[in-house]
């Protein structure tokens, strides 16, 4: 069975940093494409970032650009995202996703955005940003 932890979450002043991490069982992260997703509260969930496995390819969300970095320790099996310069509107749940495929896969969200296909989810870790 496929688990995916998050942790890493917590209260972090505006400017501060922050570093999730994003462990698996019965997966092998580093032949998987993984993806950063959060949600605010009363908003959809939103991606974040991608990081392929094939060619080490990294994506992120123009919202994050230059202040976060995705990040894999394939010894650890685990992905990390490191947040810098957190603001408050980065308050949200963030949760990890992997998918099978290793490639950074864009598909259409419903809402008119893009997202990154994923098989396997997280429970998510809660980041709160006080102004």
């Amino acid at each position: 069975q496929v688990q995916l932890v998050e942790s890493g979450g917590g209260l972090v002043h505006s400017g501060g940093s922050l570093t999730l991490s994003c462990a698996a069982s019965g997966l092998t992260l580093e032949h998987s494409a993984i993806g950063w997703f959060r949600q605010a509260p009363g908003k959809e969930r939103k991606a974040v970032s991608c990081i392929g496995s094939s060619d080490g390819s990294t994506k992120y969300a123009d919202s994050v650009k230059g202040r976060f970095t995705v990040s894999r320790d394939n010894a650890k099996n685990t992905v990390y995202l490191q947040m810098n310069s957190l603001k408050p509107e980065d308050m949200a749940v963030y949760y990890c996703a992997a998918y099978q495929w290793g490639i950074c896969t864009v598909v259409a969200d419903g809402q008119g955005g893009y997202t990154y296909a994923m098989d396997y989810w997280g429970k998510g870790t809660l980041v709160t940003v006080s102004s």
